[in-house]
């Protein structure tokens, strides 16, 4: 008799096992599989050969399994429970399920998206772990295929082709100060203004004090005054509180800071948009489906199901 292999093994004879020792019957284990009566008895016939052991014999009421057939109950049982949870995961419950979500952003997006998504995760999945990574280590393509980051909060110009994106929202720019500034009294700034006041810069790389700000300006034969650059957003508002300085930020930022006074500024900034971006490898997976699904709801873009 030839050893059994399991690279021989057909996994529809585990199927078919299970249906025989649940039924003691070939003709309603044949019924249950859906094959005929002399296609059941071939595949027993195929089953012997393979476990090397009869596995059933004939009985009044049908069949009775060998102790050898019996053995193998629980252990078929298992692997057919085993492949049959690989085909068919088990449905994700944000509620009670325990796992880590990583994302790359920049202290921006932390401040914009990040946050309020936080704030909803808490409540609707309060064993969910979040890791905050930063966007300036290895190139983004790389770190989420490897599973060092699951999603990142980027932009559609930094966004790497081939990977899933979805935008976030449209941002445009605020002139941001202190309230009690002594020379932005009004509601509106002049150019005139605008170029005359010391200002402060977020710059992440390149220029230190040239920005987009600086550019719009350029266009029209103008410049400003950058006295101070920080490589952060979130530690701007305090230095604008404390300070005659202004600055050109993103809205998101500074939208309900206590102390400052937003102001349009005296001439067009182009905007931006900010996207999700995540990679293949956890496009269809449930947990990551539902976690950026709440995450588009925190940026008003879907309705949380």
């Amino acid at each position: 008799m030839k050893k059994p292999d399991l690279r021989t093994l057909d996994l529809n004879l585990l199927k078919a096992l299970a249906a025989l020792l649940d039924e003691r019957n070939v003709t309603r284990a044949a019924a249950r599989l859906g094959v005929s009566q002399p296609a059941m008895s071939g595949i027993l016939t195929r089953l012997r050969e393979s476990f090397d052991d009869p596995l059933f014999a004939r009985s009044q009421r049908g069949i009775v399994p060998t102790p050898r057939a019996l053995e193998l109950a629980q252990p078929v049982q298992r692997v057919l429970r085993d492949i049959d949870g690989l085909l068919h995961p088990p449905v994700f419950d944000p509620a009670t399920a325990h796992l880590d979500f990583t994302i790359a952003a920049t202290d921006y997006a932390l401040r914009a998206v990040a946050l309020p998504f936080l704030t909803a995760l808490k409540q609707h999945a309060p064993f969910i772990r979040v890791a905050l990574a930063s966007m300036e280590d290895a190139p983004l393509q790389e770190r989420l295929e490897r599973g060092e980051i699951d999603l990142a909060l980027t932009t559609p110009q930094d966004t790497p082709p081939g990977l899933h994106a979805r935008r976030l929202f449209d941002e445009h720019y605020v002139c941001a100060m202190r309230e009690d500034h002594p020379v932005v009294r009004g509601r509106r700034l002049s150019l005139k203004q605008f170029c005359a006041l010391d200002h402060a810069l977020v710059s992440y790389a390149g220029d230190p004090f040239h920005g987009v700000t600086d550019e719009a300006l350029a266009q029209r034969g103008l410049q400003r005054r950058v006295s101070l650059s920080v490589k952060r957003f979130l530690v701007l508002p305090e230095i604008l509180r404390s300070t005659d300085l202004v600055a050109v930020v993103p809205s998101r930022l500074v939208a309900g800071v206590e102390g400052l006074k937003l102001l349009p500024p005296p001439l067009e900034i182009t905007g931006f948009t900010k996207t999700a971006a995540w990679h293949e490898r956890t496009h269809r997976d449930p947990a990551q489906r539902w976690l950026r699904q709440l995450l588009f709801a925190t940026a008003g873009l879907v309705p949380l199901r």
